[in-house]
């Protein structure tokens, strides 16, 4: 048997799925909030992982959502909702490409 594995191929935005992309991104954006002041060190990093896996399957993988991890990093950035706002400009982006007709020559990596 052959397995063709497609790492960055996008999947088809429907309205349930970027909906649940805005809640695992507000969910993961409120818990590094509430506990940031907490000083836990590696539970921020698991929430970046864990978010940017379910996101990535949701909405498919885009550029826009690799800063977040930097922004995680800065003093007072990791405050901001990253997470939300990079799924914004993902789905806002792909929404407004769905009106390119796609090409002739096979799959294309949406980056």
């Amino acid at each position: 048997m052959r397995y063709d594995v497609v790492v960055f191929e996008v999947p088809v935005l429907t309205r349930a799925r970027i909906l649940s992309a805005y809640a695992v991104a507000g969910a993961t954006d409120i818990l590094q909030l509430v506990l940031g002041p907490v000083g836990w060190t590696m539970v921020d990093e698991v929430l970046d992982v864990a978010a940017m896996l379910v996101i990535s399957r949701l909405i498919g993988f885009h550029a826009l959502l690799l800063p977040t991890f930097v922004l995680e990093l800065v003093p007072l950035a990791d405050l901001l909702p990253t997470w939300t706002a990079a799924v914004a400009l993902v789905t806002t982006l792909r929404r407004s490409r769905s009106d390119l007709p796609p090409p002739d020559h096979g799959r294309v990596i949406d980056v």
